[in-house]
């Protein structure tokens, strides 16, 4: 009988465990989603600015391509794959120094 009981003791804290893991994850906050993406762009501004980048050069390479204008579409099709690098080191940069401020 002990035995059954010790596990069912674990059992319960257990559960209890995951009952408060899942409220700390669900924690409601009075953000909107304007304010949520504000926050991010301050918290790492070079992740947008990769991505307009990127979005740039693919525009205007395509519409050089449409217009004939096949160096300069090669042009900023390489320019385009600078950009993308640059936004994924933006962000994984940016990951680290959140992760790095959670620890202090």
């Amino acid at each position: 009988m002990p035995v059954s009981q010790n596990q069912d003791d674990g059992e319960k804290e257990s559960e209890f465990d995951w009952l408060q893991l899942h409220n700390e994850i669900h924690t409601t906050t009075d953000e909107t989603t304007q304010e949520k993406f504000l926050r991010k762009v301050k918290e790492n501004p070079f992740v947008p600015i990769g991505c307009l980048a990127t979005f740039g050069a693919l525009s205007y390479g395509l519409w050089s391509f449409r217009q004939g204008k096949r160096q300069m579409s090669q042009y900023m099709m390489r320019l385009r794959i600078g950009a993308q690098g640059f936004t994924v080191v933006a962000l994984i940069v940016g990951i680290g120094l959140s992760a790095a401020r959670v620890r202090e």
